[in-house]
């Protein structure tokens, strides 16, 4: 004998599951010392969408993403132990960059900030820029511009 759940109870079922599942996780990372930071703020104002993904739960409150494979902002991070005061800087959007290749993209971290933002970028999503675009005016909001990329 079959037995059919009525669409609405099937439903409700499915949201519940996926309300409770788990988010993804992002691990701890150390931060700036000496930069009093209000990361929860940036966070709080960040878009829900950006290159095209919605947002995504994150275990805990030290980031936010969107997609999958997931963009990450992190707030407050230590300074890039390649950046030097040579380094190159890109600019999107009034919000100067430095560009670190990682194994499946890209790691952005901004410069000529009060503090370090970091945004990772998957090879998935091209042009990378659209992500860092996204974020810009959360960031100008919350980070205040301490020297200009040139």
């Amino acid at each position: 004998m079959r037995s059919f759940l009525p669409g609405g109870v099937l439903l409700g079922a499915l949201l519940t599951v996926s309300a409770c599942s788990p988010g993804l996780g992002v691990d701890a990372y150390p931060t700036e010392p000496g930069t009093d930071v209000d990361c929860q703020a940036l966070f709080a104002d960040a878009p829900r969408e950006v290159a095209g993904e919605d947002t995504i739960r994150v275990d805990g409150d030290n980031a936010v993403a969107w997609g999958a494979p997931p963009i990450i902002m992190r707030c407050g991070v230590e300074k890039p132990a390649d950046l030097t005061p040579s380094s190159e800087c890109y600019p999107v959007k009034d919000v100067g960059w430095f560009v670190e290749t990682t194994s499946d993209g890209y790691l952005f971290t901004t410069i000529g900030r009060t503090f370090f933002v970091s945004v990772e970028v998957p090879n998935a999503y091209d042009p990378q820029a659209d992500a860092l675009a996204d974020l810009a005016p959360s960031i100008t909001k919350h980070d205040p511009l301490v020297k200009p990329c040139v």
